[in-house]
């Protein structure tokens, strides 16, 4: 998404640019083609379009706000993965490596894989919320496609009722991942990464736990005389 509003602002591509969306993409290993199973996603409506257009903002707000891996390997294959990888390094997110498009098992084979570290993760949200990762203005605009995350089962889950978060999960077997700044009185950025754990709900709720301990000893820190 950085990376996408960046080009955006150097007049590489515009927002609104049309792509066409097809569920074709060249492994990183050896160029054989590949497909994503649509039964592995986390959502249709991109697959929806097949052989139509969508706009790189549309595609943008599916893989943030839903997850799509079909609209994250157009972005990536419209981007460049080493571009994506150069502004990560640029932004001072080491740790964070794009790689690969989703389900390119030739690379997954030859140990050529998407990592991060919850500093990363950190790094590039603080950059967002301080409006430093782009410009003010576009950093803006990603806080809104954050916040408008479907998946709300872990930080949110945590935090006071109708507490304002802008959050990207992450999800694959017995990993779970999210990442967000919340907007509390003394806004503050949180990123839980869990692994090693089977049943899915267990994980959202030892994240969502997580977070309401932190958030409390936040608030009893903010509210103690002495600090």
């Amino acid at each position: 998404m950085i990376e996408l509003f960046r080009q955006d602002k150097a007049g590489k591509l515009r927002l609104d640019d049309q792509l066409p969306v097809r569920n074709e993409f060249r492994s990183v290993v050896d160029g054989s083609a590949y497909a994503l199973d649509v039964g592995d996603d986390s959502d249709a409506e991109v697959y929806a379009n097949m052989g139509r257009t969508m706009s790189l903002r549309q595609l943008c707000e599916a893989m943030i706000t839903v997850s799509s891996n079909l609209a994250a390997n157009l972005l990536i294959q419209k981007l460049g993965a080493e571009n994506i990888r150069r502004t990560v390094r640029r932004l001072g997110a080491d740790g964070l490596e794009v790689r690969r498009g989703v389900q390119d098992l030739k690379a997954f084979d030859a140990g050529m894989n998407n990592t991060t570290t919850a500093r990363a993760l950190l790094i590039l949200l603080d950059k967002i919320a301080q409006g430093k990762a782009v410009s003010r203005e576009a950093s803006a605009e990603m806080v809104e496609i954050l916040e408008r995350q479907k998946f709300r089962d872990e930080i949110p889950a945590g935090l006071p009722p109708g507490m304002r978060v802008a959050h990207k999960t992450g999800t694959i077997t017995r990993i779970r991942h999210d990442a967000a700044i919340v907007f509390g009185e003394r806004p503050y950025v949180l990123v839980v990464l869990v692994r090693g754990i089977e049943e899915s709900k267990r994980a959202s709720g030892l994240i969502a736990a997580i977070t309401h301990a932190i958030h409390e000893g936040l608030e009893e820190k903010r509210a103690s005389p002495q600090q």
